[in-house]
């Protein structure tokens, strides 16, 4: 049969395994030869847990009796030789259901309680709480056992409707929407309010995780999950049916939950079986398809392209009985091929660009640190054999030479305190916005509109406002940051010049790309400030839970910028010390040398030799360090790396990926340098070399960092 989007999802796993282990080798070069610190080495250990652990979450979404559950047994559950996810006429599943494997947890399926939706926690919250949750044992040997668990999913209750209208379920106010009373005037509801499968399914994982939700009634009822869930998702997968098209309910969903900005949106017709007439001939049921196609993708406003026609209930037997010929009528490999076409190649290239990216950074800085070690090895080198033939008197006078220019030297740490400083008063402000008391000050005033008016036609404006000020902020630590870039170039300009160094700073960061991040919190949240939500927002209970997840999804946004600016200033500003050790420890070396060649005949000849391995040896480790990231890169992109311009694109709005602190360069220094002589001296420069640099003045910095 064709690929499937499990053969392709398998395949995207197999690329993620190989980038791992390439990025692991590069790993153990670096810690084998002692150039990783802990900030590169917790970097190196975050990308390889993002590239094994990463998920991939695709959300399921449709009114009930659309084969919603018949269409993930058909694309994921298929090798089981039955069906694992409930599917019948009528409504199957009742309350949300994610699938997906966390090998830390034991398999099972949790429930939690649907009076948990009286309570304030968050369903966020409770995912913290195992007590809280309900838990099934999943038999893996027996799919009837696993079938039979799964069911309860299914399980449902009868309230009263007051009882309904507090679990939110039952609407006085909009009666239209209201689910129809039983004959003895009760409400049925679901027993459970979210329900988590821990399964070691294969495509599991590889990360996937799959997210069936129950219709518009669950979904309008539990805002956490259009809040929450929904937005988070890879790809959604929208489902309606070829008999019925579109109707209001389908559309309500489309128009409140679906339409709005996503990585990948699918609209697919199912049930395309039903639509087979007797007394039609096979072209004529297949324009009633197409016609059916182009009027879904007219009322929902999107492609004809984007909306596929299959039959789930066809797939399913047709795989469970190996029938070629029946997926083919399923028309389900068109739809999975554009599943597998939109979604992973997008997953791979950002997780390629991460991994290449930090990679080729690390290069970057330890080719700049190999450079200016085999630049000092070789005025080494050209000192050393300048003293053949030289009187004891000549070597003292080098001697006093190598002192006066460490001495010289020195006088830079003026200069870098003054810079330190001016560099962390700017960091202050840079981040002083973004805060969580900060972002909580701006919700408050919102929760005052929210208090203070039934109808709250003011909370929307004051909501748009709030996005509007929030983006503001993020602005604001942009333009402080790049005046941060632009104060560190200057000064590394002049640092370089006056005294040799060799600092570069990186491309400038780019915060601004989480302004798309408020602008989905906002469509998303101020669908609920609106007049068709001003009875259930004018409950205590549900603005306390609206404003909980609201902090909680800003604050995320927030501390991802924070957390940017933190790093990136970190990786500008390590390499000042680390070269300044390199520098020190330099001096130390070569008076060290000169002492010992001023006190044994034999030894220059001896210091020459090792000087030459030294730099041979640096020139070897950068040589292999650069195989390292290529052979990475090869792996990451199989097609070749995008091209100069792409990569222009992406790399600044990449998060700054590691640094080499001093620490990592000292230990390279360690194991390059004269410390593994069986016969070095104790000897050291007699040049003062502070713990803490003295204060002095930022008056040779330039104009716009003072």
């Amino acid at each position: 049969m064709s690929p499937t989007f499990a053969s392709h999802l398998d395949a995207f796993g197999q690329w993620r395994a190989g980038t791992d282990a390439k990025l692991a080798a590069l790993a153990r070069f670096a810690r084998e030869h002692e150039l990783l610190d802990d900030a590169s080495a917790e970097w190196f250990e975050a990308m390889r847990r993002r590239l094994s652990g990463e998920k991939l979450m695709v959300a399921f979404v449709a009114e009930f009796s659309r084969g919603k559950s018949e269409l993930i047994n058909a694309i994921f559950f298929s090798d089981k030789g039955r069906r694992m996810m409930p599917a019948s006429a009528g409504r199957t599943t009742m309350c949300p259901v994610e699938l997906g494997y966390d090998a830390e947890d034991p398999v099972g399926l949790s429930l939690l309680p649907i009076e948990t939706r009286l309570e304030a926690p968050s369903l966020a919250e409770y995912r913290a709480q195992p007590s809280a949750w309900t838990w099934h044992t999943l038999e893996l040997a027996d799919p009837d056992a696993m079938a039979d668990a799964l069911a309860q999913v299914m399980r449902t209750r009868r309230v009263s409707t007051e009882e309904a209208e507090r679990l939110g379920f039952w609407d006085p106010q909009r009666p239209e929407d209201n689910p129809p009373p039983a004959a003895d005037g009760l409400i049925e509801v679901p027993v459970w309010r979210h329900a988590r499968i821990n399964l070691p399914h294969p495509l599991l994982k590889r990360g996937l995780v799959v997210l069936d939700t129950p219709g518009l009634n669950a979904i309008g009822t539990e805002p956490e999950l259009t809040l929450g869930l929904l937005p988070q998702a890879d790809a959604t997968v929208f489902i309606l049916g070829a008999d019925t098209g579109v109707t209001k309910s389908d559309l309500d969903i489309w128009r409140d939950h679906l339409s709005g900005p996503a990585l990948a949106r699918y609209v697919v017709l199912n049930k395309i079986d039903t639509l087979a007439d007797p007394l039609s001939t096979p072209a004529q049921v297949r324009q009633v398809i197409t016609r059916q196609c182009e009027s879904v993708a007219q009322t929902l406003e999107i492609p004809t392209e984007h909306v596929f026609p299959i039959s789930a209930r066809q797939a399913l037997a047709a795989r469970l009985q190996g029938d070629a010929a029946g997926l083919t009528d399923s028309r389900l490999a068109a739809f999975e091929d554009a599943l597998s076409d939109g979604l992973l190649p997008k997953r791979r290239d950002k997780l390629a660009e991460a991994a290449v990216g930090g990679a080729r950074q690390l290069q970057r800085q330890l080719t700049r640190r190999f450079g200016e070690m085999r630049g000092l090895y070789a005025d080494q080198l050209l000192e050393l054999r300048g003293l053949r033939g030289k009187s004891a008197g000549k070597v003292q006078l080098m001697i006093q030479r190598v002192q006066a220019e460490a001495t010289e030297f020195e006088q830079c740490t003026a200069r870098l305190h003054a810079m330190r400083s001016i560099h962390a008063r700017m960091l202050r402000s840079a981040l002083q916005d973004l805060s969580s008391e900060r972002l909580r000050q701006e919700v408050d005033v919102l929760q005052q509109v929210l208090g203070g008016s039934w109808l709250p036609i003011g909370a929307r404006r004051a909501f748009i406002e709030l996005c509007t000020r929030l983006r503001s902020l993020i602005e604001q630590a942009q333009q402080r940051n790049d005046e941060i870039h632009a104060m560190l170039v200057a000064s590394f300009a002049r640092l370089n010049a006056e005294f040799g160094f060799s600092l570069a700073v990186d491309v400038p960061l780019n915060v601004r790309r989480y302004a798309d991040d408020l602008q989905l919190i906002e469509r998303n949240y101020v669908q609920y400030l609106g007049l068709s939500q001003a009875f259930r927002l004018a409950q205590p209970g549900f603005q306390e839970q609206f404003r909980r997840m609201l902090i909680s999804r800003l604050r995320v946004v927030f501390e991802t910028v924070s957390n940017d600016i933190e790093l990136w200033n970190k990786t500008a500003s390590a390499q000042v010390d680390s070269q300044l050790r390199e520098r020190r420890r330099n001096f130390k070396r070569r008076y060290e040398s000169l002492d010992r060649i001023q006190s044994a005949s034999g030894e220059l000849d001896k210091r020459l030799q090792e000087v030459q391995a030294q730099d041979e040896r640096a020139l070897q480790l950068q040589t292999r360090l650069g195989t390292l990231v290529e052979e990475l890169a090869k792996q990451a992109w199989p097609e070749g790396e995008p091209t100069a311009e792409a990569a222009g694109q992406t790399a600044a709005s990449a998060p700054p990926a590691l640094f080499v602190s001093a620490a990592a360069m000292e230990a390279l220094s360690l194991d390059l340098s004269l410390a593994s002589e069986p016969d070095a001296r104790s000897a050291t420069v007699p040049v003062a070399v502070p713990a803490t640099t003295p204060a002095t003045t930022a008056e040779s910095l330039p104009a716009s960092a003072q």
